[in-house]
C-alpha cells in the first residue's frame, strides 16, 4: 500500500517514473552538478522507487537528504581541498555513494510491499532513520573537517589532523545532531513517522554515527573491501535498527 494511489489510470510505477522524470529534468541544472552521469541514473531508480512505494512524503525525505548533504559537503570546499581531506569529485556523488547512504532506508521501503499494514509505521521510522543518520554524519564529518577546532580519535581520546578517519569534533558532532533532528521534523510534518519518532532518529544517529567513527578508526584500514562507502551502508543500517529497535523497547516497557 503507498500513500500515493493511482492517478489518472496510471500504475503507481509509472507515475513514479514520469515524475522523477520531469523533475530531474526541471532541476537539471542543478543535479547534473551534484551528480556523476552514472550517480544520476542511480539517483533516478532510487527515486522512482521511493516515489512509487512511499509516494511524496518519502521522496521529499530524500530529495532533502540529498540538497541538505550536497550543500554541506561544499562547505569551506575550497580550504578542505587544499589541505586534501575533501570528498573526491568536488563532492558529486556517485552510485556508490547513492547506495551507500541509501540502501538500508530502501530496503525499509521496499518491505512495506510485502508485510503486514501494522509494521509500516516501524518501517517507515527505519526509512527515515537510515537518512537522518547519513545526513548527522555526513553533516558532523563536513563541519568538523571545515570548522573543528579540535579534532580526536574517538578510540583514544588524543588530538589529530582534521580528517583523519575516526575523528571527531565538538562542532562537528552538534552540527550532526542538529542536522538528524531536522529531517526527522521534516519526516514528522509530512506524517511518516509520529512526534516522538524525531527523538528516536536523533539517538539511533548518535549510536550509529559514533560506532562509524569507532569501525573507521579501528578496522577499516584493514579491510580494502571496507571503503568509505561500505562503512556508510553499515552507518544507515545501524541507524535504521536502531531506531526501530529503540521504538519496539519504546512500545513494550513505556507504553506496556
Amino acid at each position: 500500500m503507498t500513500f500515493l494511489d493511482d492517478i489518472g489510470g496510471f500504475n503507481p510505477w509509472v507515475l513514479a517514473m514520469l515524475l522523477n522524470t520531469g523533475l530531474g529534468l526541471l532541476g537539471w541544472k542543478l543535479v547534473s552538478k551534484l551528480l556523476t552521469p552514472s550517480g544520476l541514473a542511480h539517483a533516478w531508480i532510487l527515486g522512482v522507487i521511493v516515489w512509487a512505494v512511499l509516494g511524496w512524503p518519502g521522496y521529499g525525505v530524500v530529495l532533502f537528504y540529498f540538497l541538505a548533504g550536497s550543500a554541506v559537503t561544499k562547505v569551506g570546499m575550497a580550504q578542505k581541498e587544499a589541505a586534501g581531506i575533501a570528498e573526491k569529485r568536488s563532492g558529486a556523488r556517485g552510485p556508490e555513494n547513492v547506495w551507500g547512504s541509501a540502501a538500508s532506508s530502501t530496503l525499509c521501503a521496499l518491505t512495506t510491499l510485502v508485510v503486514p499494514l501494522e509494521y509500516h509505521p516501524l518501517l517507515y521510522l527505519g526509512y527515515v532513520s537510515g537518512f537522518s543518520t547519513k545526513l548527522s554524519d555526513t553533516t558532523a564529518s563536513e563541519i568538523g573537517k571545515a570548522y573543528g577546532n579540535r579534532t580526536f580519535l574517538i578510540t583514544t581520546l588524543r588530538p589529530v589532523p582534521r580528517g583523519t578517519e575516526g575523528a571527531v569534533s565538538l562542532e562537528g558532532t552538534l552540527a550532526g545532531m542538529l542536522a538528524s533532528v531536522v529531517i526527522a521534523v521534516l519526516a514528522w510534518a509530512v506524517g511518516l513517522i509520529p512526534a516522538v519518532g524525531i527523538g528516536w532518529c536523533a539517538l539511533a544517529a548518535l549510536i550509529a554515527t559514533n560506532l562509524e567513527s569507532l569501525i573507521g578508526a579501528t578496522v577499516q584500514s584493514q579491510f580494502v573491501w571496507l571503503t568509505n562507502e561500505v562503512v556508510n551502508g553499515i552507518n544507515t543500517l545501524i541507524g535504521s535498527l536502531s531506531a526501530m529497535g529503540i521504538a519496539i523497547i519504546w512500545a513494550r516497557l513505556i507504553v506496556g
